[in-house]
């Protein structure tokens, strides 16, 4: 397969020699390398407060920054290999999770309650959406070298492994994902291949197998736990997806043109009071691209982004494609498609490289060569990824500096187990989580209510959360701002009802205790 023009030129030992990266390093070794940095954002396990999302973006970016040194070396079989194994490997984390025994491989596999499967990506939705992937990549990707006499078993193995790995999450978007690869194989006439045509129905067959067995295995019953049971039942209905996307229409009614503000969407749901259901947890994602889109940025732009979308993929005309490596693209890019419908994939990592690995196929599959014109100098990647990778880590600097507030005080870093807020206040990266540690920190006094205040204000836009609720209606309350406190009062109560009332109860006893 070619390389990723843009990226890198052909990933030969020689030509790598006469660019100056790697000169040592053998191509297979280099190759290696690049794959595994591909598949390492998906693996990690690690996601440390009190942001869980930075640190997996920290890893992926770190490994974007080291690919553009390695970019030679970075092909589209390089790339397809790397996402069959993170998938493979992540299909057998899930399985391991599912029956309870994840515990043996702590810390390096997460941990959740048996019957559960999301490998390290900690969301079904998201464990789903790679298994497909990996599937793509073993029948576009790999295609005829994975499917030769002496590989044919392991191929069909592989997508056995993930089919089940897929049935375990429970994800009817996985299912859907699925299904939707099989259309894919008739479209482009792939299943036409026998032994294609074997995997597929291989994969179908051992999800139907999985989805029945699975649950069997731990003592409950298909239609009581899995897939066919969240298709039959579904969430409560203040926490469905229904609920949710209404009470985003409605936010998206109050302010059509230019929407909420871009990270607004979780105060827009605090500070609504809607007519009808409400979705009864902090909402920071509408769970759907347009709408995050038109919520946030107003339905013009979203109207805009969305076309300019459509154009390019009518433009390209994706049904028509031959090339297995653009196949591959346009089959990845389908998968996270389905699922930007009913989450958020691009708000992580490994999703949003991904993506850019997917432009980029698409952009060059057909250059074996590139020419100079089309072809980055390998000196202007080169220090792309040193910038990246410094940039990397200084935010790791900072983002360690401001979480020892989170820290016990005896598991602080020495430098900073005195006086740690105020050593941490000059952050800019991570202002507002160093404004909510000094709120929630605080107790609301006659003295100190003004500052409480303002600062209680600007947490709520960041975390809109009960701790920050409370102490900014105390706030109003000690400075006579009656109506203001009302107001907060009717939203605590509407957003938080359990913790509404135990804080009120908690209230009133104080106040009975009182001389």
């Amino acid at each position: 397969m070619p390389p990723l023009p843009g990226l890198s030129t052909a990933g030969d030992a020689s030509h790598a020699r006469g660019t100056g990266v790697a000169p040592a390093a053998p191509a297979a070794v280099a190759s290696v390398a690049a794959a595994l940095l591909v598949a390492a954002p998906w693996l990690n396990p690690f996601a440390s407060g009190p942001s869980a999302a930075v640190t997996p973006w920290l890893v992926t970016l770190a490994c974007a920054g080291l690919l553009l040194l390695l970019a030679p070396f970075v092909r589209a079989e390089v790339v397809a290999r790397a996402w069959l194994g993170a998938a493979l490997l992540s299909a057998v984390f899930g399985l391991l999770q599912y029956t309870g025994a994840a515990q043996l491989f702590a810390p390096w596999v997460n941990q959740t309650a048996i019957g559960e499967a999301y490998g390290n990506l900690r969301q079904r939705n998201q464990f789903a959406s790679l298994t497909n992937i990996g599937i793509a990549a073993l029948i576009w990707g790999l295609g005829p070298k994975a499917l030769t006499r002496n590989r044919q078993w392991l191929a069909l193995g592989s997508v056995a492994l993930l089919a089940a790995a897929n049935a375990a999450s429970a994800s009817r978007t996985g299912l859907l994902q699925l299904l939707l690869l099989a259309a894919l194989g008739v479209l482009w006439q792939t299943a036409r291949q026998p032994g294609v045509r074997r995997l597929i129905i291989t994969a179908t067959l051992s999800y139907l197998v999985a989805a029945f067995l699975l649950p069997l295995l731990i003592g409950s019953a298909p239609l009581l736990h899995g897939v066919f049971a969240r298709m039959a039942d579904g969430p409560a209905s203040c926490a469905s997806r229904i609920t949710l996307w209404s009470n985003v229409l409605h936010l998206i009614a109050q302010k059509p043109w230019f929407g909420w503000g871009w990270g607004e969407l979780d105060y827009a749901h605090f500070s609504t009071l809607y007519p009808g259901e409400r979705f009864c947890d902090i909402l920071d994602n509408a769970h759907n691209l347009p709408l995050q889109l038109a919520v946030e940025l107003g339905i013009p732009a979203a109207a805009l982004v969305c076309g300019a979308v459509a154009w390019l993929v009518i433009r390209s005309r994706p049904w028509s494609q031959a090339q297995p490596a653009k196949q591959l693209a346009w089959a990845v890019l389908l998968m996270m498609g389905v699922h930007s419908l009913v989450e958020y994939p691009l708000w992580y990592g490994p999703f949003f490289t991904a993506a850019v690995l997917c432009v980029t196929l698409l952009r060059h599959a057909a250059e074996s060569e590139p020419t100079e014109a089309r072809q980055l100098p390998t000196a202007l990647t080169g220090a792309a990824g040193l910038a990246l990778l410094c940039a990397v880590a200084y935010v790791a600097w900072d983002y360690h500096r401001i979480s020892q507030i989170y820290t016990a005080p005896e598991a602080r870093t020495p430098a900073y187990r005195d006086n740690t807020l105020a050593k941490i206040r000059g952050t800019w990266l991570f202002a507002d989580q160093v404004k909510f540690a000094e709120l929630t920190m605080s107790t609301v006094q006659r003295g100190n209510a003004q500052a409480m205040l303002a600062l209680a204000s600007a947490c709520l836009h960041y975390s809109p959360e009960p701790a920050v609720v409370e102490r900014l209606i105390e706030s109003e309350v000690m400075l006579g701002m009656d109506d203001a406190a009302l107001l907060d009062l009717a939203r605590y109560k509407a957003a938080f009802p359990k913790e509404h009332a135990a804080w009120a109860l908690a209230n009133l006893r104080a106040v009975q205790k009182a001389p």
